[in-house]
Formats: C-alpha cells, sequence, structure tokens
C-alpha cells in the first residue's frame, strides 16, 4: 500500500504529449532521470525518504517473518504457519484503524513538516526493535510491526498527495514510476539484508544496527523537503472513525474512474499479500530450500515490481495509461498458473534445506524463478496506472483523504486475504493449491472488473492499435478540460478513427456513431462496452435519433466528453465534407464548449474506404505515423458551424 494541488496542463505546444516513434517525440534522457532522482530539490528529498521508510518495513519484517519460521516460533496458541499468515495481517491493521485520521492530517496541515514527524516516530519504534530483537521478544516485535503500519498508515496519504506538488504534472506518470520501483528495490535490499542478517552470528547487534542507521537516513533525507501548499487548512478533524469513514466512502464514489481504481488497487493487494503470505512456508515445506532461496524468491517479485513500473511509464508514453491494466492482470494470472504446475524433481528433507547453490543445480529452478520475477513485471503493470489516475483526477483538496480511503479499502482486502490463506490451510490446501487459488479468483476479478469498467479494455484496444499498428502523435492535449463537459468534434477517415481518438483523449469520451454500426457481430460488443450512443438520420429512424438526442443531454448534463464526427459519415477520396447541422442541436439543448479536432495519416490505411477489394486492403504500411491536433476550445454562445468546418479543413492542411 506504498501508495497535489491540481495542475492545469502547460499551453505549450512543446510540452504537449508526444508518443515514441515519431522524430518529434522527445527522447529518454538518462541525464534528467539521475539528476531526479539524486539532485532535484523537490523530488530528491521525498524520494530518498520514501526508500529508506519501505527499506525499514521490509528489514523488520522479514527478519521477524524468517525468524518465526525458522525457530518454529509459537504465540498465543498460533502455529508457526499461522503466525506468519497473522503477522501480514497485523502490519495492515492500523490502515484499517487510522486511515481516517490519517487522510484528515495530510489535507488540513502543512506536509512536509508531518513527514518530519512520522521519519521520528520511525526513529523510536527502531529504538525499542533492539530490546525486542535481542531478547526475543516475539510479542514485542509483533506489536511494533503494528507501530511500523501506523507508520506507513500517516506516511502514505501524505507521500502520494505531495507528489504532484514535487514534480512537472507531465513526468507525473515517470515520478510515480521512480517512487514505486524505488520502493521495490528497498524492498528488495530490506528483504534480502533481514533474511541474510538473521542467519548470521550477530544477528541482533547487524539488525539493529541497520534499522537505526535507515531510520536516520529517512529523517535527515525529510528535514530537506520544500513546504507545499495546504489542501484544506479549515478542514474540521473528527476523531471518530465512523462518520469519517462515511464521508471518504463518499469522496471516491464521486468519480466512477477512481472508484474502480481503489478497487482494482485493493485487489492486487489481495492478491499480492496472499502469494507473499504463503511463499515462506512454500519454499521451507514444498521446496525443501532454505531462507536464503526464500529472499532469492522475494527479490525477484521486488525486482520485477520494479522492472514492471519503469517498463510501464516508458509504454505509457508521458501519460497515465490504463490500455496497460489488462496486459498487467493477464500476466499475473498466466505466470500464477504455470508456478502451480512446477513440481520439484527433488525430495524435500526439512533436516537438510537446499542452499542457494545447491536449488540453481536442480532443473525446475530457473523456471520457479522467472515464473515469479514475470509474475511480478505485469503487477507492475497493473498497478502503476492504477495509483497514478488517483491522483491525477482527484480534487486537490481531498486528494490525501482519496488516498487515505484507498489505504483503508487495500487494508480490508489485505485482512481478508490473510483470512482466506489461513482458512485454505484449514481446509488442507497444499502451497501450490493455494497460488492455483489465487490464479483463478485473479483470473475472474479481472473479468469481473473489466465487464463493469469497460474504459479499462477500450483503452486496451485503443493503445494496442496506436502503439503497435502506427505511432500516433498529439499535439494540443491542454485544450481538452480536465474536468467538465465539452464536445469533441473531428474529421471522419476510417473504421477505427474512435478507438484512435480514445487513446489520443486522457478522458472517457462518448462517442456518437451511425446505428448500423451496431448491426456487426464484432463490432456491436466493442461498441457497447465502449457505451457508444448510435445515432440515425431523421428519415431512417426518428425514434433512434430522438433518443440519441437525449442520451447526449443527458451524458454532457453529467460533466462527460462528447464526440461527433460533424461530417457524418466516413471520406470516400480522403477529402472532409460538408458538415451537417446536428451539432447546433446538441448546442441548443446544452450549451457547452466545443473543441476542433483533426486526424491525419490515417487515408489510405486498412480502415479506410480508400481502396474496396480486400486484396488491395492489406496492410501496407506497419507502423505507419498518424496525429491527432487538438484546438482550442470555441465558446457556444455565437457559435457557427462554418466557422468549425473552416478550423477543421485548416488544421488538415485542405
Amino acid at each position: 500500500m506504498e501508495t497535489a494541488p491540481s495542475v492545469e496542463r502547460s499551453s505549450n505546444t512543446t510540452c504537449a504529449r508526444k508518443f515514441a516513434g515519431h522524430p518529434d517525440a522527445p527522447a529518454y534522457n538518462v541525464a534528467m532521470s539521475l539528476k531526479m532522482l539524486f539532485a532535484d530539490r523537490k523530488f530528491t528529498p521525498m524520494f530518498w525518504t520514501q526508500f529508506f521508510g519501505a527499506f525499514n518495513d521490509n528489514v523488520l519484517k522479514n527478519a521477524l517473518v524468517l525468524l518465526i519460521t525458522y525457530k518454529g516460533v509459537s504465540l498465543m496458541g498460533l502455529e508457526t504457519n499461522a503466525l506468519v499468515a497473522a503477522a501480514g495481517g497485523i502490519f495492515i491493521l492500523p490502515f484499517v484503524l487510522f486511515s481516517t485520521h490519517a487522510g484528515q492530517i495530510a489535507d488540513k496541515w502543512e506536509k512536509s513538516r508531518l513527514v518530519v514527524l512520522v521519519k521520528i516516530w520511525e526513529l523510536l519504534i527502531m529504538l525499542l526493535a533492539w530490546v525486542g530483537f535481542y531478547f526475543e521478544f516475539y510479542g514485542l516485535l509483533l506489536f511494533l510491526l503494528f507501530l511500523m503500519g501506523m507508520h506507513s498508515t500517516f506516511f502514505g496519504p501524505i507521500k502520494y498527495s505531495i507528489l504532484p506538488n514535487l514534480v512537472d504534472p507531465e513526468r507525473l506518470t515517470e515520478g510515480n514510476a521512480y517512487i514505486q520501483s524505488g520502493t521495490f528495490i528497498s524492498i528488495l535490499l530490506g528483504t534480502i539484508i533481514g533474511g541474510v542478517a538473521t542467519g548470521l552470528e550477530s544477528s541482533t547487534t547487524i539488525i539493529v544496527t541497520i534499522l537505526l542507521g535507515a531510520a536516520l537516513l529517512g529523517l535527515l533525507a525529510s528535514t530537506r523537503l520544500p513546504q507545499v501548499p495546504i489542501g484544506q487548512a479549515d478542514l474540521r478533524f473528527a476523531w471518530n472513525p465512523g462518520p469519517t469513514m462515511k464521508d471518504f466512502w463518499r469522496i471516491i464514489r464521486e468519480k466512477k474512474a477512481i472508484f474502480n481504481s481503489v478497487l482494482g488497487i485493493s485487489w492486487f493487494w489481495f492478491f499480492g499479500a496472499g502469494v507473499l503470505s504463503v511463499l515462506p512456508v512454500y519454499c521451507k515445506d514444498f521446496l525443501g530450500v532454505n531462507q536464503n532461496v526464500v529472499t532469492l524468491f522475494l527479490a525477484m517479485f521486488t525486482i520485477g515490481i520494479g522492472i514492471g513500473s519503469l517498463l510501464c511509464s516508458r509504454l505509457s508514453f508521458r501519460r497515465v495509461e490504463i490500455g496497460l491494466v489488462p496486459i498487467g492482470s493477464l500476466g499475473m494470472t498466466i505466470f500464477m498458473i504455470d508456478l502451480f504446475l512446477v513440481v520439484p524433481s527433488w525430495t524435500s528433507d526439512p533436516s537438510a534445506p537446499l542452499t542457494v547453490s545447491d536449488f540453481f543445480a536442480q532443473p525446475e529452478s530457473w523456471r520457479l524463478l522467472v515464473d515469479f520475477l514475470l509474475m511480478s513485471v505485469f503487477s507492475g503493470f497493473y498497478i502503476l496506472p492504477l495509483n497514478t489516475l488517483i491522483q491525477e483526477r482527484s480534487r486537490p483538496e481531498s486528494r490525501s483523504r482519496v488516498v487515505a480511503a484507498n489505504n483503508i479499502l487495500n487494508a480490508v482486502f489485505m485482512v481478508v486475504s490473510a483470512g482466506v490463506v489461513m482458512l485454505f490451510y484449514s481446509l488442507h490446501l497444499s502451497h501450490p493449491q493455494v497460488f492455483l487459488v489465487f490464479a483463478l479468483l485473479n483470473a475472474l476479478a479481472a473479468v469481473y472488473i473489466y465487464s463493469i469498467v469497460p474504459e479499462f479494455v477500450l483503452r486496451f484496444y485503443s493503445w494496442i492499435l496506436c502503439h503497435l499498428m502506427y505511432r500516433l502523435q498529439v499535439k494540443g492535449d491542454q485544450f481538452i478540460p480536465k474536468d467538465g463537459p465539452a464536445i469533441l468534434t473531428c474529421n471522419h477517415v476510417s473504421f477505427v478513427d474512435w478507438l484512435i481518438l480514445s487513446a489520443a483523449v486522457p478522458r472517457p469520451v462518448r462517442f456518437i456513431m451511425y446505428y448500423k454500426f451496431f448491426e456487426m457481430p464484432l463490432i456491436r460488443h466493442l461498441m457497447k462496452q465502449a457505451r457508444v450512443i448510435p445515432i440515425a438520420g431523421a428519415k431512417e429512424d426518428p425514434e433512434i435519433l430522438a433518443k440519441a438526442y437525449q442520451q447526449i443531454a443527458a451524458e454532457l448534463r453529467e460533466g462527460e466528453l462528447i464526440c461527433i464526427f460533424p461530417e457524418g459519415k466516413i471520406t470516400y477520396d480522403g477529402e472532409i465534407s460538408p458538415f451537417r447541422p446536428g451539432l447546433l442541436k446538441m448546442l441548443a439543448q446544452e450549451p457547452v464548449p466545443v473543441i476542433p479536432m483533426c486526424l491525419t495519416g490515417m487515408w489510405g490505411s486498412l480502415f479506410s474506404r480508400k481502396d474496396q477489394s480486400l486484396t488491395a486492403k492489406r496492410p501496407r504500411r506497419f507502423w505507419h505515423r498518424i496525429q491527432v491536433e487538438i484546438g482550442e476550445p470555441m465558446a457556444p454562445s455565437g457559435f457557427r458551424l462554418e466557422n468549425l468546418e473552416k478550423r477543421i479543413r485548416a488544421m488538415a492542411g485542405q
């Protein structure tokens, strides 16, 4: 659950979003990236504060879990397996109990000063951890794990709500990728060091020294954070979590995209918490390996998340690309199922567990590690766009509470996950069978989420079309309003124009399309998923036409974007046809801004009407450059259809 006043998009066209493959697209600047991590006066302190905090969490947690696992510790009537699963629940329980308070505090007070206080808290916890490790007080260490959960509970809303204040808006996805990959690198290091330290002779001294040193470095980094604007200084703080929880629920449900993203993130933590809680006992009992091999598997997980996050950032091309989320969930399921299918050829011997070198000598070792790595890479594809979308689309005055509400729901899912794992063990499922169940549950959850949220699937299709078949460049996307209604208008060149525009526009769009497209079996399903509004001519079907105008007015009143192709048909000659007056009736019902758009580069493509025969229509230009140009909005008052047509013709060079 490492999980901004709103920032308007730059009006400078050089800052317009440009996709890879175009000659004007910005190159990946390694020097700029290194400066962001090591020399940026705003972002750098946040990165390293987060880095050392996540590192300490995992040194403490992994050292404790491995000591419990390999020393056979039982406590309060819980045997080792159940106690390991319970440890995960103990860590995330504070997110349920205190996230309402954390979200309010982060919105009400200045965030950089709050970060310093949280880091002082962490240092005090690490001082107590010395006592717990030295005297082997596992009850105290579990309580400190709970306190570290509280530390993360209060730090999370601050971290994610402060980030848009520390980076430029066009680098928000990149900043999130660095934070997320940095987090998982620190998890990797903390996991490895925490695991290795438990097997050393002076383990207590080493573990405590590491914990205290990291806490001090995190505190030092936090003091370098700049002050940022307060979210809502007049917010009335409520101690009672009940009414506050209800208010949080209302806030995250204000926008469907935010609520659905919160649900998607929460499912990820259900899946991840369950898999990681099973991993130590899977390695010990099923694979018969020592704790260093457990650490190796955890390394694959954290490396994979980091790689997946950075790849997702590059493939998103400086935008929130939720089209990568379905790819992520598919990969998670496939590689978790393959992990279940791997049966070790060696015999497990608890008295002589395999070392790392022994494990690598086995024929199945690499397949197991690669499965775990690739499952994690696709997890990065899944989680990064959802986290960034929450930051981008939430209101600045309530962004911390949105993050806190997300953390609460994440925590509930993780607590349930711990309980589900304990239930599976009570039903005598084997460790691989538990992995299989989680894989199948992930597939079912994905099917459900994408069936109720067609935007994910639509953006997936759009991403494939615009980045694998074509190279899309977008100019002027700063003219798309972040909130509120508008009518988008564009020339009509091909049968897939609407999918290309879906990729070009950062918000969901309701398209108006000719009703006979709904009679085509494959296209009908896709259009229903995208909630396309069918329309007909007045002489063809007046009832469909009237219903279309009603739907359009209702969507505009709800603050949605509507897109219409004013020509009313796909061009037969590549030229723009005269505009039809239907747009004027829409504006008469709901006077909203009209945004001119122009699509170029699709004439002559497989999806255009340039060639009629199937032989002539075969793909001739792979990865061809196409462009969407977006113009300044036109006010509804005094709007003239001929002026719109002139502007779009001029953008098209006609």
